[in-house]
């Protein structure tokens, strides 16, 4: 695919089919997903990349803490809860998934079940779990490095007929995830990837989510009018 073609037809997959993906083709898009700049080089990221049984395991123990009401332990802050526009979108997401789901309001099964997939994260048959060096916690701009290898990641992919969600409720159990993936001590888990082929029948799968205009979001400095 052009580039263009990448950026404009990407979006977030939540539901998958079985197959499994070559590691070939993920060792692809994560060499080219390394392209992405970081601050002075420093390239701060690694990734764990699970699947099967380990993978099975995660989403269980994933699932089963946050049922049972363990709070999350993610090592990034976290806002418990966004205001004003940036809440309306995503209040405005939610309603595009769940009526593409037919999720009712009043459904709360529906809406659990809807919950508990992100728990597993999406059921994909592979995830990405990208990490940085614990040295630099306190420097923002390793979480910020990670962003852009992450946004390169799921581009890659999705040039390669893979979709991916990126997705926080899958790592909320820090410890199950540090142990099922042999995640180093000496690192941080900064967020993780849940990747396969998409399902086409899977309705949330058409859902593209409305972007802020560039009117918004861009101010001109020292252009002609």
């Amino acid at each position: 695919m052009k580039y263009d073609e990448v950026v404009l037809g990407r979006r977030s997959i939540r539901g998958y089919k079985p197959d499994p993906v070559p590691r070939a083709v993920i060792r692809e898009v994560i060499e080219m997903a390394m392209r992405a700049p970081s601050s002075l080089n420093t390239q701060p990221w690694h990734f764990y990349v699970v699947t099967g049984e380990p993978l099975d395991r995660i989403r269980a123990g994933n699932t089963e803490r946050n049922l049972a009401g363990v709070p999350h332990s993610r090592e990034f802050r976290v806002s418990e809860q966004y205001q004003g526009e940036h809440r309306e979108r995503q209040i405005e997401i939610a309603k595009q998934l769940f009526a593409a789901m037919s999720i009712e309001r009043h459904d709360k099964a529906a809406r659990q079940d809807w919950v508990l997939r992100g728990f597993r994260q999406f059921d994909a048959p592979v995830s990405i779990v990208i990490t940085y060096d614990r040295e630099l916690l306190d420097n923002d701009i390793a979480p910020f490095d990670c962003g852009a290898v992450t946004n390169a990641l799921v581009n890659a992919a999705w040039s390669r007929g893979l979709g991916c969600v990126i997705n926080s409720q899958g790592i909320m159990q820090s410890p199950v995830v540090r142990e099922h993936a042999g995640i180093a001590d000496d690192e941080v888990i900064m967020i993780c990837v849940a990747m396969g082929y998409p399902d086409e029948t899977f309705p949330a799968n058409d859902v593209v989510s409305r972007r802020k205009s560039i009117e918004d979001a861009a101010v001109w400095v020292g252009f002609d009018s």
